[in-house]
């Protein structure tokens, strides 16, 4: 994969993951493949023109290949892509050898938090849990870990490391550090730039942006760990779609606009709910005085499309959800359309405020949005 470093990311969603010569296709298409013909064993047959693909779980596919070079130049690394960003945590955390020190942060994505639990219950590692936020106790989190998991921002409460010093903290210890960047997208923060070892995204999120495949993916810094990832993959069998990974590269090359739009209206109704009297509290990087603004603007290009608010209790939390007309309650997130839910009624989360409603801004009108939003505060009350 050659990079090119002048290249904004802007640039880069659009033209990497092509193919190249005259004659060819703008796009990878769908390559419906599991088994490819076997060059021919004769000396000099690569050199002639065999790739050396013969089954797509050990060799990949174009279509993998076309989405691994584009986020791989987005997040100065090499890509391994996953059937789902729960399967790439699941290959970062192999890595790992018995009786490993991992850190984490106590509010992440739930599933990550499940599978980390497990791993401890199960006696392959011990877990220690940091708030975030709490720079000086994560650095000396770093300093006895062999892995530092990090969310940023943080799922669902968008708390902010100081990921420029964990890392720092890291290295130092010999420990690996691992990034979430799906909140903040490769377009507004590169992990691995500020020190990180592995970058990994949910594409089913932000990347794809169509709510309509799951998939993840994870960076490393390092090629012989992007040859773990891969070998993990193999071996475990987490290997992405045909259709998912085309959708993918379709999605991602329209990031830039769509997270754009989205992310001026996440500010635009981050400051409004401010100042609702319905709302007791906005969580959103973005607004001078959250915690977590200035960490954010050190280290972001810009401040998310995500953002959290909290109401009085679940009751009146739900009923804002019931009455949402264009904003739909659902579990998920980074997609067109808007989407909103109340996180602590899910298993896992009870330790959440429970009024907390975690919504993800899309690229409808934010006026709409807003009016839908004063709706259903008014009738929750």
């Amino acid at each position: 994969m050659v990079i090119d470093p002048t290249r904004r990311p802007e640039t880069t969603v659009v033209t990497a993951g092509r193919p190249h010569g005259a004659g060819r296709p703008l796009n990878v298409p769908v390559v419906l493949a599991s088994n490819f013909r076997a060059a021919p064993a004769s000396p000099g047959a690569e050199e002639a023109g065999g790739r050396g693909r013969e089954y797509a779980r050990d060799d990949g596919t174009p279509g993998w290949e076309a989405l691994e070079a584009v986020v791989g130049e987005l997040e100065a690394g090499q890509a391994t892509a996953f059937a789902s960003g729960m399967a790439a945590v699941a290959a970062v955390v192999d890595l790992l050898p018995a009786g490993a020190r991992v850190v984490a942060p106590t509010d992440c994505y739930t599933g990550v938090r499940a599978l980390l639990d497990r791993g401890q219950r199960l006696g392959r590692f011990s877990l220690e849990l940091v708030d975030v936020a709490d720079t000086p106790a994560v650095v000396a989190a770093a300093g006895r870990a062999d892995l530092v998991w990090l969310e940023s921002p943080t799922n669902p409460l968008l708390q902010v490391a100081d990921l420029a010093a964990v890392c720092s903290a890291a290295k130092q210890a010999g420990a690996r550090v691992a990034v979430d960047n799906t909140f903040a997208t490769p377009l507004l923060q590169r992990p691995i730039d500020l020190g990180a070892d592995i970058v990994m995204h949910s594409a089913t999120k932000f990347l794809g942006g169509h709510s309509d495949l799951l998939l993840g993916i994870a960076v490393a810094a390092d090629p012989a760990v992007a040859t773990g990832l891969r070998h993990g993959r193999e071996l475990a069998g987490a290997t992405p779609g045909a259709l998912e990974v085309y959708l993918a590269v379709r999605g991602i090359r329209t990031l830039a606009v769509r997270l754009d739009w989205a992310q001026r209206s996440a500010r635009e109704l981050a400051g409004r709910l401010a100042g609702h009297p319905v709302v007791t509290r906005v969580r959103y990087p973005g607004l001078p005085d959250d915690p977590g603004h200035r960490t954010a603007a050190r280290q972001m290009r810009g401040f998310g499309a995500v953002l959290a608010f909290d109401v009085a209790d679940a009751a009146t939390a739900d009923r804002v959800c019931d009455r949402l007309r264009i904003i739909s309650s659902a579990t998920s997130l980074g997609g067109v359309e808007s989407t909103i839910e109340r996180r602590a009624k899910l298993p896992g989360q009870e330790h959440l405020p429970p009024g907390l409603l975690r919504l993800s801004v899309g690229c409808e009108h934010v006026e709409d949005l807003w009016q839908d939003l004063t709706r259903a505060l008014a009738e929750a009350r």
